[in-house]
């Protein structure tokens, strides 16, 4: 699974349509995340760092939730943009998530479990285990 990385407003306009999850590495407007929603109406999840997370407006959450556009916190550690635009997330994390299902794991103990065996975000493993 990859996710796109944005690292200014400029970049939206750039953005392929069929986008599903995108990572912004930068402090969004309202009028940013209209863009971005407009851009990629495909749009899965919507990836920003805990400090922005919490600057994104009341409105702009309900409309995302209307759109169903999952808003997640967090990082993508050690990403280096100028080599790729995709953080993408391995396929050994996802093989791992649909092993510990097919075992019978609580969604919650998969959870704790890949919290502590990689260093993606909660939000970002909630998002896997779900989808």
């Amino acid at each position: 699974m990859k996710i796109r990385v944005v690292s200014s407003k400029d970049e939206i306009s750039t953005l392929d349509s069929d986008e599903e999850i995108v990572h912004l590495a930068f402090r969004p407007s309202n009028k940013d995340i209209f863009a971005l929603v407009n851009r990629c109406p495909g749009l899965k999840a919507l990836h920003i760092p805990g400090s922005y997370k919490k600057t994104v407006s009341k409105s702009i959450g309900m409309f995302l939730e209307m759109q169903q556009i999952q808003l997640m916190e967090g990082d993508v550690w050690g990403h280096r943009k100028d080599i790729n635009e995709y953080y993408e997330i391995k396929a050994s994390i996802m093989d791992r998530i649909s092993e510990l299902k097919k075992e019978g794991v609580s969604e919650k103990d998969i959870h704790n479990k890949m919290t502590i065996e990689t260093r993606l975000s909660p939000d970002l493993i909630s998002f896997l285990i779900n989808n």
